[in-house]
């Protein structure tokens, strides 16, 4: 099992920048894949990014492709969102999620029932 705690949400101007982090509680931190999912008000939580358990391989939601970068450290079991250019439709609450993964999947899974363990959410909130 696993405990997330994400951090680095708050306001900022569009255009502006952040960067979410996700700390994780495990000692096999590198055997869980992981992203982050978002939720807007009145909208379903959302894919934003992925990463495999190795970081060989990302993928990202089309509304954040080229603006939002995601990484890991396996050393310091933490997970990252950096985010640029950033949008008033960027404002949601920001949740990291992890799924333990074989080493042989380099898929990145996109929906939130594929992830066993989420943290309690970061708001990001963009003005206009």
């Amino acid at each position: 099992q696993v405990q997330l705690v994400e951090s680095g949400g708050g306001s900022v101007q569009a255009g502006g920048s952040l960067r979410l982090s996700c700390a994780a509680s495990s000692r096999t931190f590198s055997i869980y894949a992981m992203a982050w999912f978002r939720r807007a008000p009145g909208k379903e939580r959302e894919f934003v990014a992925g990463i495999t358990r190795s970081g060989g391989v990302t993928y990202y939601s089309d509304s954040v492709k080229g603006r939002f970068t995601i990484s890991r450290d396996n050393y310091k079991n933490t997970v990252y969102l950096q985010m640029i250019s950033l949008k008033p439709e960027d404002t949601a609450v920001y949740y990291c999620a992890a799924r333990p993964s074989p080493a042989s999947i380099i898929v990145v899974k996109t929906t939130p029932l594929e992830y066993d363990y989420w943290g309690q959410g970061t708001q990001v909130t963009v003005s206009s």
